[in-house]
């Protein structure tokens, strides 16, 4: 790596030279570094915000899943069975489907190697269980805290690498040739010398960017995504990288005061749901107004503990889904609080203080049978079956056994994304979008699927690059000359922002809008009018957020770069919703889609909630999107299918030696 020092209008850029940059500090990130370095290229560097601010460091559920192949057991099981499953829950191309199965084993004994705990038995069986969406035993789990292990054990591999990590980074853009072809470095703030004009800009001049930034987690009021997390999905855009997928976000139920998924055992011990007035008062066990029987309410939520993620189609027939309706109908339209009660039963289900577990159905009764827990409050169950489940949340201040548990439907995860190929390079050369910003997961996944995802997509970036992006970047003079006028732009936010306005408004404030807006347009409640409307409000903001926006102080500047981002996200992801929806695409995934000449999934609900399923028309489709300032180029293309092969090894193993594998096919 060189660093030098070049000026740009009179403002001064401290500027660094290297091969890769690694921009984010999650799983992903950390693995691409870590790989990258393994493979021989050690001109790297990670520039990150913080080294502990991602989602992969700060978020996880009861039991954390991580998906893999069969790696245990007499089941049958193949990368090509693997595979199928991946791309059949719908918009996944095959060959991307392929490579996360082919690569599973491999990432995950990465993982087992370097200290991340997966339970295994004694004859070195790594067992699995079923999570969603997966017909086999493939998840594992380390804990709730799977991910959170994973990003320690792989920065303690980055550390003793001495892979450079610039930490307190932010990048405020993606800066690339004129015509938009390939990237060609990184504009940053140093957000700890900000009130050094001489030290506050950062150039990353580099070959190549490997863009681990996560999920846009920063356009939702109503988010389990961890505060530190924003995203940083608009800069990609922006810069020409295509998105994909965008309409597929996953949202569940999930507590605020701490942002934590309430997913397994939280729910399968059967908390009291119930609603209070804003000022806490007038408690009610609400659910009983929307189920035919106490029985039916108990299945739904033991089911919501397999059936975390909001989904259309479990919503009949009084179905696990009901449950985010309702309170979301009780939290957004009704203007209520919603809570889950560990302290006591249901009053509704409960027979002279006691649970009626008989009144439960087969597979809930036999989980809590075989599980020694037909007996106590739900907080006694929660002790007996997961303990930590208790522990997590007294650790951050919350005592289930006497507090009661404060919950919203939350957004959760983003299964679009910027698209790429099988080598997880962008559209944009020289740009690698790994993990949650990358959206190869569709619209179905099996949980668990995306850390497999970030660890494959990082390893397979990291071959890529290794084998066939060697090259020098180019010369500092050259960059700038070339990318004068995108690194004026970003530079001119602070001029324009900081200068005095009558009726200037903060960022903070525009923030907070966006966020209300994205949470009841582009959750999981959707419409055509919603979308269209959003979009609108975006663009306008987004144009005229020079103009509008103003701040006093220098420490404020880091705010209207991340909301110039969500911005130009927002925008593109409710044009996409919108577009989705005029396609004639329906409920599906995680959201559903409101249809005045559809069904009402239960008879009391308020007609808001009419809708119609999908019909799969657009099942075997992607979406793609790209954003200009003149508006943003939807179009639909063909899923790939999945590659057939026969495998032949002397024709592979040929290849292999001649050095015609990596980057043979994109």
């Amino acid at each position: 790596m060189q660093i030098e020092r070049v000026e740009l209008g009179g403002i001064p850029l401290t500027v660094y030279t290297l091969n890769t940059a690694i921009v984010g500090s999650g799983a992903a990130g950390l693995n691409a570094a870590d790989r990258l370095h393994a493979l021989g290229q050690r001109d790297i560097a990670i520039v990150t915000e913080g080294v502990t601010k991602g989602t992969s460091r700060n978020t996880g559920s009861d039991k954390q899943t991580y998906y893999k192949l069969t790696l245990a057991g007499g089941g049958q099981d193949s990368v090509r069975q693997m595979a199928e499953t991946l791309a059949g829950g719908g918009a996944m191309h095959g060959d991307i489907a392929l490579v996360e199965a082919a690569l599973s084993a491999q990432c995950f004994y990465h993982l087992v190697d370097i200290g991340v705990p997966f339970p295994h038995d004694t004859y070195g069986q790594y067992v699995g269980y079923k999570t969603d969406h997966d017909p086999r035993q493939r998840a594992t789990s380390a804990g709730p805290l799977t991910s959170k292990f994973m990003t320690e054990r792989l920065l303690e591999q980055v550390q003793a690498k001495n892979i450079p990590i610039y930490a307190g980074y932010q990048v405020i853009k993606v800066l690339t040739d004129p015509q938009q072809r390939f990237c060609v470095g990184l504009l940053a703030l140093n957000l700890e010398r900000l009130e050094d004009p001489a030290q506050r800009y950062a150039l990353f001049n580099c070959t190549n960017v490997v863009y681990a930034t996560g999920g846009p987690a920063g356009l939702y009021a109503a988010s389990v995504y961890p505060e530190s997390q924003v995203g940083a999905t608009g800069l990609a855009l922006e810069a020409g990288a295509k998105g994909c997928n965008l309409t597929e976000s996953q949202y569940g139920i999930a507590s605020i005061k701490f942002r934590w998924n309430l997913s397994g055992t939280y729910q399968q011990v059967l908390p009291r749901y119930v609603s209070t007035d804003a000022e806490g008062g007038d408690e009610r066990e609400f659910l009983t107004e929307y189920f035919a029987s106490p029985g039916q309410m108990l299945d739904a939520i033991f089911l919501k503990g397999y059936q975390w993620p909001f989904d259309p189609r479990k919503v009949a027939n009084q179905g696990s889904s009901l449950i985010d309706l309702l309170v979301y109908n009780e939290t957004v339209l009704r203007g209520r609080r919603v809570f889950l009660d560990y302290t006591h039963n249901s009053n509704w289900a409960s027979r002279h203080g006691k649970l009626g577990f008989d009144l439960l159905g087969p597979e809930g009764c036999q989980y809590l049978k075989r599980s020694g827990a037909l007996f106590g409050r739900p907080i006694d169950r929660l002790a007996h079956m997961n303990q930590p489940a208790i522990e997590l949340y007294r650790d951050h201040g919350i005592d289930l056994a006497s507090d009661y548990l404060e919950v919203a439907v939350c957004a959760q995860h983003n299964n679009g994304g910027l698209g790429a190929n099988i080598w997880w390079e962008s559209n944009l050369g020289h740009f690698f979008p790994v993990g949650e910003v990358n959206g190869s997961h569709g619209v179905y996944r099996p949980g668990g699927s995306a850390l497999n995802s970030g660890q494959v997509g990082s390893t397979r970036a990291a071959q890529y690059i290794a084998a066939c992006c060697q090259r020098d970047p180019l010369p500092v003079r050259s960059v700038v000359e070339m990318t004068r006028d995108q690194i004026g732009e970003a530079l001119g936010v602070e001029r324009e922002v900081l200068r005095p306005k009558v009726s200037g408004v903060s960022p903070e404030d525009v923030l907070g809008q966006l966020q209300q807006l994205t949470t009841r347009v582009g959750g999981h409640i959707r419409s055509l009018s919603g979308a269209k409307e959003g979009a609108k409000w975006a663009e306008h903001c987004v144009k005229s957020l020079e103009a509008r926006i103003a701040i006093s102080q220098i420490s404020q500047l880091p705010s209207v770069h991340h909301l110039r981002d969500l911005l130009i996200t927002q925008y593109v992801y409710l044009t996409a919703i919108a577009n989705y929806i005029e396609a004639g695409g329906g409920s599906r995934g995680s959201y559903l889609v409101q249809d005045p000449s559809g069904e009402l999934p239960q008879p009391t609900l308020p007609e808001s909630f009419r809708c119609s399923l999908d019909a799969g028309k657009l099942d075997r489709m992607v979406q793609e999107v790209f954003f200009t300032w003149s508006g943003c180029r939807c179009s639909w293309v063909d899923a790939r299918p999945i590659p057939q092969d026969d495998g032949w090894f002397e024709s592979v193993w040929n290849q292999f030696r001649r050095g015609q594998v990596v980057g043979a096919v994109k």
